[in-house]
C-alpha cells in the first residue's frame, strides 16, 4: 500500500485542479499529491524531484496519464527554469511539501534515520556532496555546533558538537546509530522523541541546503504563477514554517506595519503579489495524525497570485 502524503484532501481543496489548466508537483517523491491532481481533473501536471529513486514512481504515472504528465529530474529551487525549458511560461497551480519524504526516512539504506544501521548519508540527491558523513567526520567543533544549533534549535548543540570531535578522533563515526548513541549519551532519562532528532534534522537540512532551496523555490512562484494562480507550501518544522510565513507575508505587502505619521505612498510601494488564503497555519486533523504521526507537526499554507 502506497504512502498517503499530508494534508492530501486540504491540498486538493485548496489548489482547486482544473480541465485544461497546468500545475506543477515541485516536490513528487512517490508521487501521491502528482496522482490526487491528475486524478481530480483533465489537467497537465509536471512534477520535481532531485532524487533518482522517484523516478520509478514517475514512471508508473506517465504510463497512467499519457500526455498529461511529465517529471523533471532537479531542484525544486530550479522549478522556473526546468518548466520554462518545456516551453511553458506560466502555471496554474505549485504545490511544494518540505522537508524529508517518508520514502526517504524508510529505507533504512540511504541514512536518514538514527535507528538505522547504514552509513551516515541523508542526501536527497545522492550525486551530490558533501554526505552526512563528511559533515560529521570532517567539519570542525565549532562549525558542527553552528549547525546542530542553527538548523535543530538544539540546546546541547555545543556539548554534541564536542563529543563528535572527542569521539571521532578515536575512530570515524561511520552509521546512523554511531552518531545518534553520541547524542543520546548527553541525555538522561525519559524524552517523548529521541533525543538524537534535533542533530540528525540539522545535519539533513545543512547537507542539502533545504532553507536555501526553499527560498528560491517561493521565489520561482512569483515568476511562474499567472494571475489567480495558487500556491500551497506544506512545512514539517518551524524553520521551514517561519520562511512560508515570512515569504508570504511580504508578498502580500503585510511585512511592516504603518505608523500613521507616515506618508502613505510608502505603504503603497509595498510589493503585492500574493493574497493570503490561509490567515493563520492550517494544522491537521487528529484523525489525520492518528494515522499517520509524521503529520503531527505539520503546516499547510495557502495563497493566490496577484
Amino acid at each position: 500500500m502506497s504512502h498517503k502524503p499530508v494534508f492530501l484532501a486540504e491540498v486538493i481543496a485548496n489548489l482547486k485542479p482544473k480541465n485544461g489548466e497546468t500545475y506543477l508537483d515541485g516536490t513528487f517523491g512517490a508521487g501521491g499529491y502528482s496522482r490526487a491532481i491528475l486524478e481530480s481533473a483533465q489537467c497537465n501536471l509536471f512534477a520535481i524531484d532531485r532524487d533518482e529513486t522517484a523516478k520509478k514512481f514517475a514512471e508508473k504515472l506517465t504510463k497512467d496519464f499519457p500526455n498529461h504528465f511529465v517529471f523533471l529530474p532537479g531542484k525544486f529551487s530550479e522549478s522556473a527554469k526546468l518548466v520554462n525549458e518545456q516551453g511553458v511560461e506560466k502555471l496554474d497551480g505549485m504545490v511544494f511539501d518540505i522537508g524529508v519524504s517518508s520514502m526517504q526516512l524508510d529505507d533504512r539504506s540511504r541514512g536518514f534515520s538514527f535507528d538505522s544501521e547504514s552509513r551516515l548519508d541523508m542526501r536527497m540527491d545522492q550525486n551530490s556532496f558533501p554526505s552526512a558523513f563528511e559533515v560529521v567526520n570532517e567539519l570542525s567543533e565549532k562549525e558542527l555546533s553552528r549547525i546542530i544549533k542553527e538548523f535543530g534549535d538544539e540546546p546541547k548543540a555545543k556539548q554534541i558538537a564536542k563529543k563528535i570531535i572527542s569521539v571521532r578522533a578515536e575512530k570515524a563515526i561511520v552509521t546512523c546509530q554511531d552518531l545518534a548513541q553520541i547524542v543520546r549519551s548527553l541525555y538522561y532519562g525519559y524524552s517523548k522523541t529521541d533525543p538524537a532528532t534535533r542533530t540528525f534534522q540539522a545535519i539533513r537540512i545543512f547537507v542539502n541546503q533545504e532553507l536555501d532551496e526553499l527560498k528560491a523555490a517561493l521565489a520561482s512562484s512569483i515568476t511562474l504563477l499567472k494571475k489567480g494562480g495558487r500556491l500551497v507550501v506544506v512545512s514539517f518544522h518551524s524553520l521551514e514554517d517561519s520562511i512560508v510565513k515570512n515569504f508570504l507575508k511580504e508578498e502580500s505587502g503585510l511585512s511592516q506595519s504603518f505608523s500613521r505619521y507616515q506618508p502613505i505612498s510608502e505603504e503603497q510601494n509595498l510589493p503585492k503579489n500574493f493574497q493570503l488564503l490561509t490567515k493563520s497555519a492550517i494544522s491537521p486533523t487528529e484523525e489525520e495524525v492518528a494515522q499517520n504521526p509524521r503529520a503531527r507537526s505539520a503546516k499547510m499554507r495557502v495563497a493566490v497570485r496577484l
